[in-house]
Parts: structure tokens; sequence; C-alpha cells
């Protein structure tokens, strides 16, 4: 258990292993959701709705700690 299974499906790309994003899948889905019912709310055509840019970045990186003794804690030290 643990490892990347094999799927037919990552032959498209040249690959014989593949996984899928789905807690990202599903949060795009309920953005495009939220845009359809923003649409239908406004009185637009729903059906000729087009995305014309999407941008993804990365989220920012947490601070790392070490609990200590006595209740202390300290930065997280790599070394």
């Amino acid at each position: 258990k643990g490892c990347i299974g094999r799927t037919p499906q990552a032959k498209e790309f040249k690959m014989s292993q593949g996984r899928w994003p789905i807690k990202s899948a599903k949060i795009l889905l309920d953005l495009l959701r939220n845009a359809e019912s923003n649409a239908e709310f406004k009185n637009l055509d729903t059906e000729n709705l087009t995305i014309s840019h999407i941008q993804v970045s990365e989220a920012q990186q947490g601070r790392r700690r070490t609990y200590r003794a006595h209740g202390r804690i300290n930065a997280y030290m790599n070394c």
C-alpha cells in the first residue's frame, strides 16, 4: 500500500503510473458551479460561458516548530 497505482489513462501522457488531485479538483468544480450560479443570477446565458483565464499560485510556506521540554517551542532546525 501507499504506492502509485498503474492506470491505462496515464498512457495518454506517456506514463504508466498516474494520480489525480482529488481535493484540488473538488475546489475547481465548486468554483465552476459558483460561476454558473452567478451567471444565472445575473440573467446571463449559462450555455455560452467561457473561461478566459485561470491562475494558480503556490501557497505560502508555514513556519515549522519544534516542541521542547517544559512547554517551550523553538523554530525547526534541519541540521
